[in-house]
């Protein structure tokens, strides 16, 4: 079993910090947030005194961060203290740009370094059932791959540097648009007085059948787990797909690709949030269409 380093303890960091220490690992964690450090102690994590510190004992280190700048920013106080050969392992969804940097700055001290963003929200991240999507060398992916699958049931290797992060956010792209279709077709049908149980059992067994309508259905009733039944509780938070539309749109302009419908989406979720709903999961965007708050 290794001694891990996981800095970014917070929603998606905890569990997933808490996942290893079950598969048997040492996990040595790190946050800001009083509150996250005491739910990873009471989950078997030992706290460290610094990322450096950390970093400066691990076999592997892995961070879960909000953004890219914090990411850059803690892999410059740990790239250049780790042992020659640590395996440097980034969870958090950034731009591409910024992972490919991170990758430079491990291999530039000696470490081994993936970009590995997850799919699978909250619920995956406790259940251990997270998609990670990878990008580095095939090396460093195959020493990651039994550490990453302590956290989930699907490890996939999308190719090098930044590669991960480029799956996660055309992922998401395509999330955040079919949630909106889907929602759409709830309004339409509410206004044409077809039942939310008539519309899915036509669509969820027919060409409109998409995760979003059957994993994920944003009106409650028909798929029991869905945030729908809890008064669109996050699941996974409409700030955070606001996020990841915005890194899509970023790296559209970069790549100088077409993606207006990526567009419309990203600007629906940014006036979702305006409207002081950034708390709210991102399926109950089906409220701002109705015109409801």
């Amino acid at each position: 079993m290794a001694v891990i380093g996981f800095i970014g303890l917070g929603n998606m960091g905890g569990p997933m910090a808490a996942n290893l220490v079950k598969a048997g690992h040492q996990v040595v964690g790190y946050d800001l947030v009083p509150a996250a450090i005491e739910a990873a102690k009471a989950a078997g994590v030992t706290i460290g005194e610094s990322p450096a510190a950390i970093a400066a004992a691990a076999e592997v280190v892995i961070t879960m961060l909000p953004g890219g700048r914090h990411v850059l920013g803690v892999y410059g106080d740990i790239a250049p203290v780790a042992r020659p050969g640590t395996l440097l392992i980034d969870c958090s969804t950034i731009d591409v740009d910024s992972a490919r940097k991170a990758h430079a700055q491990a291999v530039e001290h000696g470490a081994a370094s993936l970009d590995a963003p997850v799919s699978g929200g909250v619920g995956g991240a406790a259940a251990g059932t997270l998609t990670f999507m990878a990008g580095g060398e095939t090396d460093a992916f195959e020493r990651a791959r039994p550490i990453l699958e302590a956290m989930g049931k699907k490890i996939v290797h999308c190719g090098g540097a930044g590669a991960g992060q480029a799956a996660k956010i055309c992922n998401n792209m395509i999330l955040g648009i079919s949630m909106i279709g889907v929602c759409e077709a709830f309004v339409l049908a509410e206004k044409l007085g077809l039942s939310h149980q008539a519309l899915f059992d036509v669509s969820s067994t027919s060409s409109g059948q998409c995760w979003s309508l059957t994993s994920y259905c944003p009106v409650p009733g028909p798929v029991p787990t869905s945030p729908a039944n809890r008064d669109y509780q996050p699941g996974f938070a409409a700030a955070l797909m606001l996020k990841d539309l915005k890194l899509a749109q970023e790296a559209a302009q970069s790549a100088g690709a077409p993606t207006p419908l990526g567009a419309a989406a990203a600007q629906l979720y940014a006036l979702m949030n305006a409207q002081g709903e950034g708390s709210t999961d991102f399926s109950g965007i089906i409220r701002m269409l109705r015109g409801e708050g």
